[in-house]
């Protein structure tokens, strides 16, 4: 029987060599890709944009001012004092450049005043000596202190010099004190505002230089959008009103949180006129623009936003009349609010791009006219035809457009005034 022979190819035997070494990547620190992540995640609009800037022109600052700290020279120059250069760099870098300004000139008045007093106060105690200066100093500490408290809050001052009057009164107390004991008390105030006017100086400068955050550009812009969420929210209440009834079943409500935002904008509106208010000239405003008048203007908007929101409220009433007797006056109310809704949005934009209200003397005139066509329509004999329930909401609902009218006749009136002031120029 013949057998078959089938060969076994013998495989080599593989070269064993020295283990081949992996190339590693570099990873960062978890900690790191974690803050990465974050900062990624924050910064999505504008506005998150703008605090990372500033946050980081803080970290700046902090680093300039250690300088005094990690230096050897400077720190032979200013010493133990260089604390108070990053103390100040901590309390008055601000978000917005006037809020700065302010507050270091306030940190600085309120230094240079309190400390010149103080020194005096303990010059003459360390003259007197002996129970005397213990008596001079508790007098003056009590006089000062009860006047720079009741001046903190007289209005007019605590409006724009409430941190310089507590910095005035904690230097003052400061150096009062501790010169009984101080044999160089004036050496030491002078070293200590040396190395407080450094921190300011840090401050201003990046501030003011480097991307700046202008609290009159903020102001202006968002005068200039209330006047646009007001017309939006007209058309919309509107528009709403004179739908058909299962049109208005299917149809959401028309948003007015921008109306309440107006209405809300009180305190932001007199802060960013304040800090406005500090800042230098820049831009399109100049050294003495007139910033009251954001504030007349604010008032106003805030009054008729109040107005809107009762006419809000005329829609989410139980007591409606029916849709037919919407539908009479349907046509007066809208060329009404579409005349009003215009207007708001050329006030609007004449003050966002600074330009003069061309159209004022036309404006006026025709917003007295239809406050007329209103009231004829209140006193029509359609409505004393109507029942009593039916006759009283449309007379509420056209007697707050009346008002309306009002309000913006009034606005046209201030922002006229305010281009003058200002110095808008011609379309």
């Amino acid at each position: 029987m013949d057998s078959t022979v089938i060969t076994i190819p013998v495989s080599e035997p593989p070269v064993v060599g020295p283990p081949t070494k992996e190339k590693k990547k570099f990873k960062l620190p978890k900690i790191f890709n974690t803050i990465i992540c974050f900062i990624k995640d924050k910064i999505r609009n504008k506005q998150d944009m703008r605090k990372l800037i500033h946050s980081i022109k803080v970290g700046v600052s902090l680093v300039l001012v250690s300088f005094l700290y990690l230096l050897n020279p400077l720190y032979e120059r200013v010493g133990d004092n260089a604390m108070w250069a990053i103390m100040t760099v901590v309390v008055v870098f601000e978000f917005f450049a006037g809020a700065t300004v302010r507050k270091g000139l306030n940190r600085g008045m309120g230094t240079i005043l309190g400390g010149s007093l103080g020194c005096l106060a303990a010059a003459l105690a360390q003259k007197v000596g002996g129970i005397g200066d213990s008596i001079i100093v508790s007098i003056s500490v009590f006089i000062f202190g009860v006047a720079a408290t009741y001046f903190r809050m007289i209005p007019s001052i605590k409006k724009k010099y409430d941190y310089g009057a507590m910095i005035f009164l904690l230097t003052f107390n400061l150096v009062v004190v501790s010169g009984i004991r101080a044999e160089k008390v004036l050496e030491l105030a002078r070293e200590r505002l040396l190395t407080i006017g450094m921190g300011f100086a840090v401050c201003v400068f990046i501030s003011l230089l480097v991307f700046p955050t202008w609290a009159s550009d903020e102001l202006h812009d968002s005068i200039a959008s209330n006047f646009l969420h007001l017309a939006t929210s007209i058309e919309g209440c509107l528009d709403e009103y004179f739908k058909a009834v299962e049109e208005k079943e299917n149809q959401p409500t028309s948003s007015i949180s921008n109306c309440k935002s107006v209405l809300n904008s009180k305190s932001q509106d007199e802060s960013l006129a304040n800090f406005a208010n500090w800042e230098p000239w820049h831009g399109k405003f100049g050294l003495y623009h007139p910033w009251d008048k954001y504030l007349k203007i604010g008032d106003l908007l805030r009054e008729l936003s109040a107005a809107i929101l009762s006419l809000k409220d005329c829609l989410r009433s139980p007591k409606q009349p029916s849709s037919t007797m919407r539908q009479s006056i349907r046509q007066p109310c809208e060329a009404v609010g579409v005349s009003l809704a215009w207007t708001l949005k050329e006030l609007g934009e004449n003050i966002k791009e600074m330009k003069r209200v061309q159209q004022a003397d036309m404006i006026a005139p025709k917003l007295k006219s239809m406050s007329l066509e209103l009231s004829s329509v209140i006193s029509s004999s359609k409505l004393e035809q109507l029942e009593n329930v039916d006759g009283l909401a449309i007379a509420s609902f056209i007697f707050m457009l009346m008002e309306m009218v009002e309000k913006v006749e009034k606005l046209v009136k201030e922002v006229e005034e305010f281009g003058d002031l200002a110095g808008f120029k011609d379309q």
